[in-house]
């Protein structure tokens, strides 16, 4: 079961949005690394709060985005060797600790070069600019022993369509990754490259907008046996979907590959990024998770942060704690749900007609429209529906909490 969960902590969040040292001697609010003059060596004093923090969790994988742990330098050429100088760093404190890189990604949306999208940029040495910067986030990743790769396409979309070409930027898209998919070869990188599907936000609209569109995308490009997905909880329900559904969509479709584990604030229509916190929804996901097959080399990632107001270093522990609580208490519930099988066995007697020889040589293309419609006229019998039965499975679900 612990294999299953899997639990990583996002750099991202915790360590740079957060921005805060939770071992200050006054136990409050710091930002050490913003006080310190030289970025890289504000840099390493962030790993080693991280680190420090990760270990005292328990948690054996991290996640992060490349400037997230290296910054921003003068040059493309400084950018790239500051990545390299912090991956010595990483990879120490990986071996000191014990802790494992789930994944790495690059931050190719924050920067104002990026504002009209990375690999779908209209200016093409701006798509340059990207593919040097996930080439190196992805070289850090295998060096870092990391187990899969991101693609986290935050400007990758547009804000009006009076000023985008559609087919250009999707044509983009698809060789960008491609490229991607082919580099992922060359260096080994043993795991799956992922795409984090979001609808909106930063973008009017996102080319990854859900699984359903990403599949289609990548069945465009001849990837969807390459590519899988990294579904956030937020992100779904920012598409007007559950997390489960996704979940269960990527599964049907081949394309499960990891989660990033939050939750979003429903009276607002913004990625809130909050830890989750309910323990009957994410005993649904972790079900939907298991009865995929669970995790091959991905993982539960916490995209989250603590909120705005939660100014102590206690806050960060008990974000963490809490969400690593509900994470688990829903994957034992899940897995208690699947022994029983009550759940299961009722969702296979709905669909159980279809075992019929004919109407297995029906979804074998083995019959017409004609041929059915006419067997059944010769019948001519009606047919009742039969319940779904959604409060008995509701309630399975409740009393299994």
């Amino acid at each position: 079961m612990k294999e299953q969960l899997r639990m990583a902590v996002c750099y991202w969040h915790n360590f740079c949005w957060n921005g805060f040292d939770p071992f200050s001697h006054s136990g409050t609010l710091q930002r050490p690394w913003f006080d310190i003059a030289d970025p890289m060596q504000a840099a390493k004093a962030k790993a080693d709060a991280a680190f420090e923090f990760m270990s005292k969790l328990g948690l054996p994988y991290y996640c992060f985005h490349d400037r997230d742990v290296a910054p921003e330098g003068l040059t493309p050429k400084d950018s790239a060797n500051n990545l390299k100088a912090m991956v010595d760093v990483l990879g120490q404190k990986q071996a000191d600790t014990g802790i494992e890189l789930l994944w790495g990604t690059a931050n190719a949306f924050s920067h104002r070069r990026f504002m009209s999208g990375a690999s779908t940029n209209p200016n093409p040495e701006i798509f340059s600019l990207a593919a040097l910067q996930v080439r190196e986030a992805m070289n850090a990743t295998k060096a870092l022993g990391g187990y899969n790769y991101v693609l986290w396409g935050g400007r990758e979309g547009y804000e009006t369509l009076l000023n985008t070409d559609l087919r250009k930027e999707n044509a983009q898209y698809g060789r960008f990754l491609n490229m991607v998919v082919e580099h992922k070869y060359k260096i080994g990188l043993p795991g799956h490259i992922l795409i984090e599907p979001k609808p909106r936000e930063p973008s009017k609209h996102q080319y990854d907008f859900d699984v359903a569109t990403v599949y289609g995308f990548l069945v465009q490009w001849g990837l969807e046996k390459e590519v899988k997905v990294n579904i956030e909880a937020n992100h779904a329900t920012l598409a007007g979907h559950s997390f489960e559904h996704e979940i269960a969509t990527a599964n049907s479709l081949g394309l499960f590959g990891s989660i990033d584990m939050n939750r979003g604030d429903m009276q607002c229509g913004w990625d809130t990024d909050q830890f989750p916190n309910n323990i009957p929804e994410t005993a649904v996901a972790m079900y939907y998770i298991l009865q995929g097959g669970g995790y091959s080399f991905g993982g539960t990632n916490f995209d989250a942060k603590a909120r705005r107001q939660s100014l102590d270093a206690e806050d960060m522990f008990h974000a963490h704690i809490g969400g690593i609580d509900v994470c688990a208490r829903g994957l034992l519930i899940a897995e208690q749900l699947i022994k029983e099988d009550k759940w299961g066995d009722f969702v296979e007697q709905r669909y159980a007609g279809w075992k019929n020889p004919y109407y297995q040589e029906v979804l074998a293309g083995k019959h017409s429209l004609d041929s059915v419609a006419e067997r059944t006229l010769a019948a001519n019998q009606d047919v009742m529906p039969s319940s779904g039965r959604q409060e008995y499975l509701e309630n399975l679900i409740n009393q299994a909490c």
